[in-house]
């Protein structure tokens, strides 16, 4: 077992107009090329031609982290700005319509929206994707279930999809409601060791379901390249010390669960039914609301969730030097997520110029900006 858990973060973002913000259906030719001229693997596309996905190389710190996080932005905010185009960072795009989406021309996108059909087009979303490193896959398996109910808390940290299709949708977080149309999504199930979820894999696979563990969309997942077990969760971060502060507290947590083989050892079905009302709960109200409780049989704020799960990986987070970028979560969850600032944002714009349109045009600029700051 590695004791480095070194971790990699995935950011998918939204590609639109420079000038009016409007997502970008059709990628204008040669950006994509440039941007992989640039990047090289650390770009790649997504099932839409509106995303892209940029990610940082294996790491040990959470400085160099960000700088790779803030460098990526800079360059594909440099090459973007050459074709008139710009990049957003956030769950759902304000005013994007999903249909009349256009999938990217690959062999792997073009049969996952034969398969998914329109629910393929409705997946106008951008999430961050956080891999930490567990060789045994033994392991991996192990901690997905017992992490299954941390899950609200990094969707309730992350939430920055409060719109969608120029519309409030009355969510702090829109993007998992509208992902969960896609089959094999939300939380993974209760595997009771590797040897099981194998049985079930090996299972989908021969039945042609999908093709191989890929397909496997669920909000935690043991990684089919990479010995890694992946969190998928949280939404795009508009703002890259909320990415980080994330990708500190799942990391902390992981080496948490290792360390701590009998926490959460009993996990069950129970447990999955109280994580997904809580993962609810964090898509609707964010950092704002309430979890059930299930050992106090009570509802705590998220608040004194977050701060519950500061104490209990703190001295895993000192362990591996990110407490002081882990804490930054504290501030998210007093402060308010990308969410938050959005609606502000709406709201005084509306009040200010009485027309919505110019509201919502507010709130992309709001991204844009931010996205790059």
């Amino acid at each position: 077992m590695s004791e480095a858990y070194r971790f990699g973060i995935e950011e998918e973002f939204f590609v639109v107009d420079a000038a009016t913000y409007a997502v970008q259906r059709r990628m204008p030719g040669g950006f994509f090329d440039e941007l992989k001229a640039r990047l090289g693997t650390s770009v790649t596309v997504e099932l839409l031609q509106a995303q892209l996905e940029m990610s940082t190389p294996p790491d040990t710190g959470m400085a160099s982290a960000r700088d790779h996080l803030r460098t990526l932005r800079g360059i594909a905010a440099e090459v973007a700005g050459g074709h008139g185009l710009a990049v957003i960072a956030a769950g759902t795009h304000p005013t994007a319509a999903w249909n009349g989406a256009r999938s990217t021309p690959t062999a792997r996108y073009e049969g996952v929206m034969a398969d998914l059909q329109m629910i393929g087009e409705r997946n106008m979303l951008c999430g961050l994707h956080i891999h930490v490193e567990l060789p045994d896959p033994d392991m991996r398996v192990d901690v997905m279930r017992r992490l299954v109910p941390y899950v609200p808390h990094f969707v309730a940290l992350s939430t920055s999809s409060p719109f969608w299709g120029s519309k409030r949708t009355g969510l702090m977080g829109y993007r998992l409601a509208a992902y969960n149309e896609v089959p094999r999504t939300g939380l993974p199930e209760m595997f009771e060791d590797n040897a099981a979820y194998e049985r079930y894999l090996d299972a989908m696979i021969s039945a042609r379901a999908i093709a191989d563990s890929s397909y496997l969309w669920w909000a935690v997942r043991p990684s089919r390249k990479l010995p890694t077990l992946e969190m998928r969760a949280p939404d795009s971060c508009t703002r890259v010390e909320d990415a980080v502060a994330i990708a500190a507290l799942y990391r902390a947590l992981v080496r948490f669960l290792v360390r701590h083989p009998h926490h959460n050892a009993d996990v069950g079905a129970v447990d999955r039914a109280i994580a997904d009302e809580n993962k609810w709960r964090a898509q609707r109200y964010g950092v704002h609301g309430s979890f059930v409780d299930l050992a106090q049989r009570r509802a705590i704020s998220v608040r004194d969730a977050v701060d519950g799960l500061i104490h209990v990986v703190a001295q895993d987070a000192e362990a591996l030097d990110c407490l002081d970028p882990l804490l930054h979560v504290r501030t998210i969850a007093e402060a308010g997520t990308s969410a938050d600032v959005q609606i502000a944002v709406f709201q005084e714009a509306q009040h200010r110029t009485g027309n919505r349109g110019e509201a919502l045009k507010a709130v992309q600029a709001w991204l844009a900006t931010t996205t790059m700051q």
